[in-house]
């Protein structure tokens, strides 16, 4: 996992020690890191004081790379912060996103409860298709009673 880190002193024996600054939580995401214990020395005598750091470690807090942060910083900089893209910003289009999405999610529940209420109507029509066609047969049936009868009664 990736820290940005500041040296603090350059030892003499070829040591310098570093303060992580944040941590990279995903891709694009970092979090810094509070007062607590962050310091970490690792070997190398090319680091002057104050300068920042890319610092790779592993699970044990063991150093697995170091590079200079000066690039990485330059490209933040071109990228987010040369076009304009603050944290307000950010804020807002990320207020927008949920502004929109609970938008979507009503209007979706919305949807679904004419849906059902569609069906509920279709069913009732269906229902009152099907007793129209029963009292229908049971009027033909009675219209040939009449007939009936009404033929016997005449002969």
């Amino acid at each position: 996992m990736w820290h940005l880190a500041q040296v603090k002193t350059q030892g003499s024996e070829g040591k310098a020690q570093l303060q992580l600054l944040a941590q990279q939580k995903a891709e694009h995401a970092w979090s810094v890191l509070t007062d607590e214990v962050n310091d970490l020395c690792i070997e190398g005598d090319s680091y002057a004081d104050g300068m920042l750091l890319l610092v790779e470690l592993n699970g044990s807090r063991q150093v697995q790379k170091v590079q200079e942060a000066t690039s990485w910083i330059l490209e933040i900089v071109e990228q987010y912060l040369a076009t304009g893209l603050t944290p307000a910003i950010l804020q807002e289009e990320v207020q927008r996103a949920e502004q929109w999405r609970q938008s979507l999610t009503l209007k979706s529940q919305e949807l679904q409860r004419r849906t059902l209420e569609m069906e509920a109507r279709r069913e009732q029509i269906q229902e009152l298709e099907d007793n129209l066609l029963q009292e229908k047969e049971q009027l033909e049936s009675l219209a040939g009673q009449i007939k009936a009868a009404q033929a016997e009664s005449s002969a």
